[in-house]
């Protein structure tokens, strides 16, 4: 019964890739949804040159066939996060082949427990989880001034989610920003438009991998 349950699903899915190539029709783009907080949102930049749109351009010179959507919005924490995710997932329309979770900061900009954001940023990844949607989590660096102790309880949250959900994980998403004055705002947190390609320029190669994996 399960093999002809597979032969039926094969044959259907070469009856399909015959009938775009009869038809001409070009295969939909692939999703990928960047859901977090201002730095997935393109906080301070103009639409085009944001995350989102950094990012599929990337991918799409790559020769990807890939649309990439703004799920970030400016000043959430993970528990915010996980309260718009249902909603989001709805808004998008169709399954995403790859959501890209990128939040806590403003968990650790706000000294809030480490604890309670993994317990959050867990939830959320449940939810992908069971909905079987493939992942990839990109972690934060704690601020200096909050202390070793809470340095080490909040950026050992990101290695510990990656391996209890099986994820891929992006270990700093400000990698090659932090640090650079010219590739910030002008409030030291955001990066700007430069800042941002040199966070996709250094994110890509994670991404795709991400993709070619959900994608087999």
């Amino acid at each position: 019964m399960a093999r002809g349950g597979a032969y039926r699903r094969a044959a259907a899915a070469v009856h399909a890739a015959l009938a775009l190539i009869a038809t001409g029709a070009a295969p939909e783009p692939r999703l990928v949804w960047a859901f977090g907080d201002s730095l997935a949102a393109g906080y301070g930049l103009p639409p085009d040159r944001g995350f989102t749109a950094q990012l599929q351009a990337a991918l799409r010179r790559d020769g990807s066939a890939v649309t990439v959507r703004n799920g970030g919005v400016a000043g959430d924490t993970a528990a915010q996060g996980r309260a718009r995710l249902l909603w989001g997932l709805r808004g998008l329309q169709r399954t995403p082949d790859l959501v890209i979770v990128e939040l806590g900061a403003n968990d650790m900009l706000r000294g809030l427990p480490p604890e309670q954001a993994e317990a959050n940023i867990a939830a959320i990844l449940q939810v992908l989880r069971a909905r079987q949607v493939p992942v990839l989590l990109a972690g934060m660096r704690a601020a200096p001034n909050l202390g070793p102790d809470y340095a080490r309880r909040f950026e050992a949250m990101y290695p510990r989610l990656a391996r209890r959900f099986g994820v891929p994980l992006y270990p700093f998403f400000l990698d090659g920003v932090a640090g650079m004055p010219a590739l910030r705002q002008a409030d030291g947190l955001h990066p700007n438009a430069a800042g941002v390609a040199v966070v996709v320029k250094r994110i890509t190669p994670a991404v795709q991998r991400a993709l070619k994996t959900s994608a087999g």
